[in-house]
């Protein structure tokens, strides 16, 4: 088992460093917990991002309390949980602090545009590594291990919600729902 200090140590580094919002932080939980720890393997990381998706509130405590659980049960989630929203929480208590009494110098706008960019950069990185994990899940970019079914469910979903306006969750869960009862016609 691995212990609460290291996992909240761990988490804490995530914590401090979350920058861009709730999607941005996902490649610093995934580098984290996958590549610089190997608590995880990519495949439970993806999993588990899209458990998150299925619950409320906001990515990364789901996701520190999820992981949390994962390695150490219920302290773990609470270690894990309480080290990625102490730094936030300070931090946004001096920024908004700072933002009103400095809102008005350009320099801290064009420094926001640029958070901006390296959030979308961020979160399209971990967009394109699970776009890869869903189509290719043999781990190989070859044509004959290709999942002709996630590629279908991916374009028919970003269709849908473009399209309609849909709610994700709805999309989701019909996704899970065909999945779910293709897997079991199949058997």
């Amino acid at each position: 088992m691995i212990s609460i200090l290291s996992i909240f140590l761990n988490f804490l580094k995530i914590g401090m460093f979350a920058f861009g919002g709730a999607y941005a932080v996902i490649p610093l939980i995934e580098e984290q917990m996958v590549t610089n720890t190997g608590w995880m393997t990519f495949e439970e990381f993806s999993d588990l991002v899209a458990i998150d998706e299925l619950t409320p509130g906001p990515i990364i405590i789901n996701s520190s309390t999820f992981i949390g659980m994962k390695l150490a049960g219920i302290p773990g989630a609470i270690a894990a949980t309480l080290a990625c929203v102490i730094p936030g929480a300070v931090v946004a208590l001096i920024l908004v602090y700072l933002y009103q009494k400095y809102k008005e110098i350009p320099m801290i706008s064009e420094a926001i545009r640029i958070l901006k960019c390296m959030s979308v950069a961020l979160i399209f990185s971990v967009l394109l590594k699970m776009f890869i994990n869903a189509i290719f899940p043999q781990g190989t970019m070859e044509l004959s291990s290709i999942s002709y079914l996630s590629l279908v469910m991916v374009i028919a979903s970003f269709y849908v919600l473009k399209r309609f306006k849909t709610n994700p969750l709805y999309v989701m869960l019909v996704c899970g729902t065909i999945n779910l009862l293709l897997s079991l016609i199949i058997r």
